[in-house]
């Protein structure tokens, strides 16, 4: 099996196709399984590589605190890139990877064609990042006192249920799949990286000066997060937003076929040099 050597962990990954390197990074209740669809789509002219952050099934999970957080997982995907001999890619994420890949774009821009981040922002908002941190610690104490991670009930949130709405099969999927999570790790996860990174609305400076292509995706019933990407669209000219309608919070797996679309699109349109930065005559005043 393939392994990346990071920092304290072996990350396991997997790629499938060849060309121009497209890499997928999951989000909190996924796994290197999340991007199924798309690793079948895009395999016919990209070279796919979907892998599991530390902690996460098929890669190793390190004791202890200190050996996870938002930089580990940044410098984890910079490690698969490393060891798939990857020079730069395309990074598509959702979720927490969605997060991820913008901290790439940001702080490995030699290693970053283009970004897409896809339901990025959840617990940014000043105005409930408090209950977002709180209810992180308690969900990851809970994890640890019954050693199992309760994944129907997370399937259940009011961002999920659209999922469950649309494909119930899907949606047992990924509910059986998070079962299988470490719970332990997944505490961890939930300290460091969810409750501990920083607010997207901290990091304006970061994010107003990437300069790879940027595609924003969020569904329009992703509440925790459309307002930051709309945000993020208006501050970053590198940036297009994507909404797609009657949709939650993990969209690659809703509506896999539009999710491609719009992303094969955008991928295309920067590989053409077709794409383009926002015209400063179209930029707003800041609002």
């Amino acid at each position: 099996m393939p392994y990346a050597q990071a920092q304290g962990a072996r990350i396991y990954y997997e790629e499938n196709g060849s060309g121009t390197p497209i890499l997928f990074i999951h989000e909190f209740g996924g796994d290197w399984r999340s991007w199924e669809d798309q690793m079948r789509r895009f395999a016919r002219g990209w070279r796919c590589i979907a892998w599991s952050a530390r902690g996460y099934p098929m890669s190793d999970a390190p004791d202890g605190q200190a050996l996870y957080g938002q930089d580990f997982f940044n410098r984890d995907a910079i490690a698969v890139l490393d060891a798939t001999g990857a020079a730069k890619a395309h990074v598509v994420g959702l979720s927490m990877g969605g997060y991820t890949a913008l901290m790439l774009a940001a702080r490995f821009p030699e290693r970053v064609i283009s970004c897409v981040a896809a339901g990025a922002g959840s617990g940014a908002l000043k105005a409930t990042r408090t209950q977002f941190i709180e209810e992180s610690l308690t969900r990851a104490a809970e994890f640890e006192r019954t050693g199992r991670i309760d994944a129907a009930s997370y399937g259940l949130s009011p961002t999920r249920v659209q999922l469950q709405n649309k494909d119930p099969v899907a949606w047992r999927t990924f509910v059986d799949h998070l079962a299988e999570h470490p719970a332990s790790a997944a505490a961890q996860t939930l300290r460091t990286v969810q409750a501990g990174r920083t607010s997207l609305y901290d990091l304006e400076g970061e994010l107003a000066a990437i300069q790879a292509p940027v595609l924003l995706l969020v569904g329009d019933e992703d509440e925790p997060c459309l307002d930051v990407n709309l945000w993020m669209k208006r501050l970053m000219p590198t940036a297009r937003l994507g909404l797609l309608p009657g949709s939650g919070h993990a969209i690659n797996l809703e509506e896999p076929e539009l999710f491609n679309l719009l992303v094969e699109r955008f991928i295309t349109d920067v590989e053409r040099r077709s794409w383009r930065p926002r015209d400063p005559r179209a930029t707003p005043l800041r609002l």
